[in-house]
């Protein structure tokens, strides 16, 4: 049985048993003389309970189930292959170059002194009277005495070991090409030296300067 036929049923009980206890009190009520009025609105009340048989209630029905078409299937697309380069090979890096080995300090040498010499060195000297004799008023060239050119012309001469000149050289011109040829040859034919001597006492080559002034003489 159904629970909704057995609350029915239940109802339908209930309502016998209170009808039923309604005539015994109106019974009763006629018997003990109750006042009428009062039985007649229980009556009424009672007459007015109307017992409604509950409606069964069905449940709903369930939904349809709607035909869907069946989801498409995932398809897992596989990881892209990744070409992986290939690990470098293991390099031992070579060790760093060894710095080069400092230079070794430089030998200082030191030179014994030369022996003081046994004599002193000196330059050739004139023999004689000197330059005073080499060169001469008549010495002038006669085209520059004329012409009344003066000047100083100096010089400086060579001299070898055995005292004679071996050259001739102008360091200052008179300004005269003709003056300064005249010095230059007439010391080489004039002059004679004492050789310059060296620390040993021997003579040697040596150098004299000297300077000619070229002045017209008075009559």
């Amino acid at each position: 049985m159904a629970y909704a036929d057995q609350q029915m049923s239940g109802n339908r009980i209930t309502a016998m048993i209170i009808v039923a206890l309604l005539h015994v009190l109106l019974g009763y009520a006629l018997v003990t003389g109750l006042a009428y009025d009062a039985v007649k609105k229980v009556v009424q009340r009672v007459a007015t309970v109307d017992i409604k048989e509950e409606v069964k209630k069905e449940p709903p029905p369930p939904p349809k189930k709607l035909d869907l078409p069946p989801p498409p299937k995932m398809v897992v697309a596989p990881p892209p292959k990744v070409a992986l380069a290939p690990p470098a090979p293991f390099q031992v890096a070579p060790p760093p170059p060894q710095p080069d080995p400092p230079p070794p300090p430089p030998q200082i040498i030191v030179k014994e002194a030369p022996p003081p010499p046994r004599f002193t060195p000196k330059g050739a000297t004139p023999k004689g009277s000197g330059q005073g004799n080499w060169v001469t008023d008549a010495d002038y060239p006669s085209r520059a005495l004329r012409e009344e050119r003066e000047g100083v012309t100096g010089y400086r001469v060579s001299v070898g070991p055995d005292g004679k000149v071996t050259d001739c050289s102008i360091t200052s011109s008179s300004g005269s090409p003709d003056l300064d040829e005249a010095v230059c040859a007439n010391i080489r034919r004039r002059a004679r030296f004492n050789p310059a001597m060296d620390g040993e006492g021997q003579p040697t080559t040596g150098s004299f300067p000297g300077r000619v002034r070229w002045k017209i003489p008075k009559e």
